[in-house]
Parts: C-alpha cells; structure tokens; sequence
C-alpha cells in the first residue's frame, strides 16, 4: 500500500510554486481498489476538509490504505497520512507519515517553513526531533497530488515535462513527469478520456526502473487519477478508481 499510495503522489506536481487549490472541494473523497497481480490486495481512500492552520485556510487531508482479504492474511499492512496544505499556496505546512507494514512501523511528523526553506522532522516512535535543509516549493506526498490538481485545464500538455521535489518518508526526492499521449478509460461508472502521465522514478528503491509506472487521470478540471499501473521490484501493482464523491465537476463520460 505504501507503494501505492507514493506511485500516486509522485504523479502530481508542476513547476510552480505557489497555486491556490480553487478547483479541490471540502468533503472530497477518492476510493482505489488495488491489486497485486491476480490478488484483491486493498483499499486506499483520500479524503479532503477545509480547514484553518495556525490562522490561515487549510485543506486537511487523509490518505488511509490497507492490505485487505487473502494478502491480509499473511500481510497486515495499515498506512496512515496526513497533510495540511495551505490553501493559496498550494504548499504543505504539516505532514505526518504513521504506518504498519507487517512488523514493521514508522511515524514520522514533518514541520515546513518555506519563507526560510528548512523543514524539523520529528520522530514520533524514538522521540527526537532534527532540524533539516529544504528546497523552494518542497511537496510532501499528499500536497503534491492536490497541487497539480488545481491547475487550469491545458497546462497539461501531450510532450511536456514537469519536475518537482518530493518529501517522502525522512528524505528529499526528484522526480519528473511526462504527458505521453491520451486514451479512453473504462471505469465502473463508464469510459472517460484520461491523460497517460509517466513518471521517472528512482529504480531499485520501490520500482523495477524510472519508468515503471503509467497513470491515467481525467481530462478535465478535476484531474482525477483513474487508474494507474506500476512495476515494482518484486510483481505488478494495479489500482483503479473504486467510487468517488464531492468532486467539484462533473465528470464527462464518453458515449
């Protein structure tokens, strides 16, 4: 689930740095169906609530996946995220990572200050704190998903790259995406035409190589992820959208 939920993040960031999330609206909620090859491997939601932080207009949100059915049984996993995402920049102000995958457990807190680029990382589970460099613009995994999505339709563009750096778990990472082309996607609710978007990745960590994943979001104002595909290390990982509700436009289906 982990590898889900960073193959999706890792998918939304432009070149910007400061964009009000005007096309994201209060009590949106995103539910994916996952699968790891022929398994029903878990759920993963995203919900989203406007909000205030430290005086200013927030969205505060939740990213939950869980192994479920047959691989929960051999493998308990339960990720919890959480972001504050200032609401006219587009920017994280806090960002907490606290998971369980089988024995192992992470809970990370993260602290963002950009008018100085420095971020304090603290450590919920050994109770220490460090102070750490940051970048302009700086993302964590769930603002960045929500910050492309407010882009204007168009900004998008088949043959454009777009680059950002990431905060993910402890570390700062890289990455760069490219619209390759346009299809229609089936989804349960009918065909809707997508943009195919692929990033470039770092190899060996999560995925088999900088291009192993491919991810179809929604042509219009709402970009939402549909379905996306990643080639991991070790199999294949596929997740589609499951239902969805409270998105700010309609979505156009295809007859």
């Amino acid at each position: 689930m982990k590898n889900f939920l960073i193959a999706l993040a890792i998918m939304f960031f432009s070149l910007g740095y400061a964009q009000k999330l005007d096309n994201i609206q209060s009590g949106e909620v995103l539910n994916y169906r996952i699968h790891y090859g022929l398994l029903n491997a878990g759920t993963a939601t995203l919900t989203t609530l406007k909000t205030t932080y430290k005086g200013q207009p927030h969205f505060y949100v939740k990213g939950y996946g869980k192994t479920t059915g047959a691989v929960r049984a051999f493998f308990k996993l339960e990720d919890h995220y959480e972001s504050f995402i200032n609401y006219n920049t587009g920017l994280p102000s806090f960002y907490v990572r606290n998971v369980q995958e089988g024995g192992y457990t992470q809970h990370f807190e993260t602290v963002f200050n950009h008018s100085n680029q420095t971020l304090i990382l603290t450590d919920k589970e050994k109770n220490n704190s460090r102070v750490e460099k940051s970048v302009k613009g700086v993302q964590d995994m769930l603002s960045a998903f929500y910050y492309l999505r407010s882009m204007e339709p168009g900004e998008l563009k088949i043959g454009s790259v777009k680059k950002l750096n990431v905060w993910i778990d402890d570390e700062m990472f890289p990455f760069q995406i490219k619209v390759v082309g346009s299809e229609n996607i089936r989804t349960k609710f009918g065909t809707i035409n997508a943009l195919k978007i692929v990033p470039q990745v770092m190899s060996g960590r999560v995925f088999k190589d900088k291009e192993g994943v491919t991810l179809w979001v929604s042509n219009d104002k709402n970009y939402i992820p549909l379905a996306i595909k990643a080639e991991l290390a070790v199999g294949s990982l596929k997740a589609s959208i499951d239902s969805l509700k409270n998105v700010k436009y309609p979505l156009s289906f295809k007859k």
